[in-house]
């Protein structure tokens, strides 16, 4: 079975990025796995909007993509290490 996992909501802190599902669960992953997103401004990273009907996140000024699905994914967490 395949679900799509679709965003609604996108924060951040120094160390995670958090986003927010349709569904209501809450996916963490470090921010340091996202070496764009750690460089940028805040004004930056709060510059976002879903794209792929909700199921990733583009952010237009750094010309950055990130599929939500990909931060389920333990090959992400292994290269980030």
């Amino acid at each position: 079975m395949n679900i799509l996992v679709k965003g609604k909501a996108v924060h951040f802190d120094d160390r995670y990025l958090h986003v927010e599902l349709e569904d209501g669960r809450l996916i963490s992953t470090p921010m340091s796995w996202y070496k764009e997103l750690q460089e940028a401004t805040v004004k930056e990273v709060t510059n976002y909007l879903f794209i792929c009907q909700g199921t990733g996140i583009e952010w237009p000024g750094l010309d950055y993509h990130l599929s939500i699905e990909s931060m389920l994914n333990l090959d992400v967490q292994q290269r980030a290490a």
